[in-house]
C-alpha cells in the first residue's frame, strides 16, 4: 500500500479514544450487505440495503482508502472524534478524493441506554437519504437526549429539524426494519474486506 496515503490518515486516527473506532481499509468496492442476526435475511432488499450505505458514507467509490467509522451515537469519545477530527478527515482526505468515509453502527447498549433508539432513528434518516444532517444534530446535542428516560419526542423535533417526512420516520421506528443492520454492521464480513491500516479501539492502537 502506499505508505503516503497509509500513513498520514493513520496518525490522525491515533486520537479516537474509548469504544468504538476507525478502520482504515484499501478500497475493493462496497462492505457487503449481509446477513441478520441468526443467518436470517436481513429485512431490506439489495436495492434499499444499497441505498442506505450510500446514504451513510461521503467520498468518491474511486478512493484508494475506505476509512469505516465504527460508533456508538451516545459515546462521548465518539462525539469528540466527530467535532474535532472529522472536519480535517473531510477537508483533507474525503473532499480531495483520497478517502471513502463510511458510518458504521455500533450502539453500546449495556452501557448507553439511548443508544439503539439513536442509531434506528439515524438509519431512518438515512431512508429518506438525510442521515448526515441527523448524524451531525445527535452529536451536536448529545448531552441533551442521552440523558432523557425516553428521547422519541427529542428525535421527533430533530426529525423536524432536518426536514425529513415525520410520519414516515415514526413508522420506520415502530416497525423495527432497521434493528436487523446493527449486527451486520457488526460482522466481520462487513467490517474487513481489505488491509487493514489502522484500528482503535477500547483503548488500544494498532499499526501494522
Amino acid at each position: 500500500m502506499n505508505a503516503r496515503l497509509t500513513w498520514p490518515i493513520a496518525i490522525g486516527l491515533l486520537v479516537v479514544g474509548g469504544l468504538g473506532g476507525v478502520v482504515a481499509t484499501r478500497t475493493q468496492g462496497a462492505p457487503p450487505q449481509g446477513t441478520a442476526a441468526g443467518g436470517r435475511p436481513a429485512p431490506q432488499d439489495s436495492a434499499t440495503e444499497a441505498a442506505l450505505l450510500a446514504a451513510r458514507t461521503k467520498g468518491s467509490p474511486a478512493a484508494p482508502i475506505t476509512v469505516l467509522e465504527i460508533v456508538d451515537f451516545q459515546c462521548p469519545a465518539c462525539r469528540m472524534f466527530w467535532e474535532e477530527t472529522m472536519p480535517i478527515l473531510q477537508r483533507e482526505y474525503v473532499q480531495t478524493g483520497k478517502v471513502r468515509f463510511v458510518f458504521v453502527n455500533l450502539p453500546l447498549v449495556q452501557i448507553h441506554r439511548n443508544a439503539a433508539a439513536a442509531h434506528e432513528f439515524a438509519m431512518c434518516a438515512a431512508a429518506q437519504d438525510r442521515f448526515w444532517p441527523v448524524h451531525d444534530m445527535l452529536f451536536d446535542q448529545q448531552s441533551v437526549w442521552a440523558q432523557l428516560d425516553d428521547p422519541s419526542a427529542y428525535f421527533f423535533s430533530v426529525a423536524t429539524a432536518t426536514g425529513l417526512v415525520t410520519d414516515s420516520v415514526d413508522a420506520c421506528v415502530t416497525d423495527g426494519r432497521m434493528r436487523d443492520l446493527f449486527p451486520v454492521d457488526q460482522s466481520p464480513a462487513f467490517q474487513a474486506r481489505a488491509d487493514p491500516v489502522q484500528l482503535c479501539t477500547a483503548g488500544e492502537n494498532r499499526m501494522p
